[in-house]
């Protein structure tokens, strides 16, 4: 398992994480610059719970109708922005963690809704990817990001503790 994070084997995780993150902003750009309305979306996955074989299980169905349709103007800016900001995370291996489990979690609704499509596709590269851990953004901002944050978090913590002992506590 090793070899899979070796800085070798993370060129070949980049260029899927980089390959992925075009997929999401092209996805979020198109729904921008085209206008985007998730309410005909809802209603036909709404619709595809019905039947011996429906394509939407009863309780996601549910979830759409109740909660989802409800909110379409909130869920109109949440998805398109969501796509261009995970696309984004992923193509600079920034917040790439975060990223991925985003954007399968977008894939596993867009799927649960009935829609196939790539999506079967950027789910399991998405898994691939957060299997590859560190690796996966061993070529991106994450690798400077992640240890800088990590050190700041260290010094506060540290601070907060000598300043708690300076006092007696």
């Amino acid at each position: 398992m090793k070899v899979l994070k070796t800085p070798q084997a993370a060129a070949i995780w980049t260029v899927l994480r980089i390959w992925l993150g075009i997929q999401w902003i092209e996805a979020g750009w198109h729904k921008l610059a085209d206008g985007f309305d998730a309410g005909g979306f809802l209603q036909g996955a709404i619709a595809q719970a019905g039947g011996d074989h429906p394509a939407v299980q009863g309780w996601y169905a549910g979830f759409l109708e109740h909660f989802a349709l409800p909110n379409v103007d909130l869920f109109n800016v949440l998805i398109p922005w969501g796509e261009l900001l995970i696309g984004a995370g992923l193509v600079l291996g920034a917040a790439t963690i975060p990223a991925l489990i985003a954007g399968a979690f977008m894939n596993l609704n867009f799927l649960l809704a009935g829609t196939v499509s790539t999506n079967p596709i950027l789910y399991t590269a998405a898994v691939l990817l957060l299997f590859a851990g560190g690796a996966a953004y061993y070529w991106g901002a994450d690798r400077i990001m992640i240890p800088y944050f990590k050190n700041m978090a260290k010094k506060k913590k540290t601070a907060v503790f000598a300043k708690r002992h300076a006092h007696g506590h």
